[in-house]
């Protein structure tokens, strides 16, 4: 039993209020526990340049803790305004997981931005703002539809992702902030509704894991987040 009376495989409460921001093609704000991120939406009919003339759309994102959403008690500078290389990682995590989940040729010549601002930090938090972005995407394609700029909606496939720690051998799901700051191992699985993998991030905390283990770590993280894709469809689809 964990020090907040989990189970191993158990998740923290996933709690989602939509349309959290008004005057954007998509909004949520989803918590998992005390970690509390806001995703928003918003398109144009442009693309990056390196995308002129190449018959596709694209989807990135940004990522950015807020002043006051980490336990320290002094004001942090806000991420967007600086270099970080570990929101910079993450921004590029969001975009490439989103960009799998339908065929970008649908939306020619235009970008759907992702952003997704951590308000309060507990762990899980690149988890959180991909679940998170993944509503939000599906809502943006759905006003691109309404709005005529789409003539379609884009056959989509839902992904979702979730945290697993292995401490001395011991596999622990959706890791707060103090088990993440213990474990052996940290390990983000990224799959879709179909069950199929689209990325596995695994670091290794001053120490190493079995393979076997990490086979079982993998196969836990598709169990629960097709879980997580029923919880995100009922609010994407609302």
């Amino acid at each position: 039993m964990r020090k907040d009376d989990r189970t191993f495989d158990q998740m923290r409460e996933i709690t989602i209020t939509p349309d959290y921001i008004k005057h954007t093609a998509g909004s949520v704000m989803i918590e998992l526990g005390d970690t509390r991120v806001v995703c928003t939406a918003c398109t144009e009919g442009r693309v990056p340049p390196f995308l002129r003339n190449s018959n596709k759309g694209w989807v990135q994102a940004e990522y950015a803790m807020l002043p006051g959403s980490t336990a320290s008690h002094q004001r942090s500078q806000r991420e967007r305004t600086r270099v970080n290389n570990r929101n910079i990682e993450i921004q590029r995590f969001l975009g490439r997981a989103l960009r799998t989940t339908f065929n970008l040729k649908k939306i020619i010549g235009n970008t759907i931005n992702i952003d997704c601002d951590v308000i309060q930090a507990d762990g899980g938090t690149r988890c959180a703002s991909l679940n998170g972005g993944m509503i939000v995407l599906a809502k943006a394609l759905r006003h691109m539809v309404f709005e005529n700029q789409l003539k379609q909606l884009p056959e989509l496939q839902f992904l979702a992702a979730v945290s697993i720690g292995v401490k001395n051998d011991e596999i622990l799901v959706d890791l707060n902030y103090k088990e993440d700051s213990d474990v052996d191992a940290d390990i983000n699985v990224v799959s879709n509704e179909k069950g199929r993998i689209v990325e596995v991030q695994a670091f290794g905390e001053e120490g190493s894991i079995p393979l076997e283990i990490f086979q079982k770590v993998v196969a836990l993280g598709v169990e629960k987040n097709m879980g997580i894709i029923r919880i995100l469809k009922e609010y994407a689809n609302n």
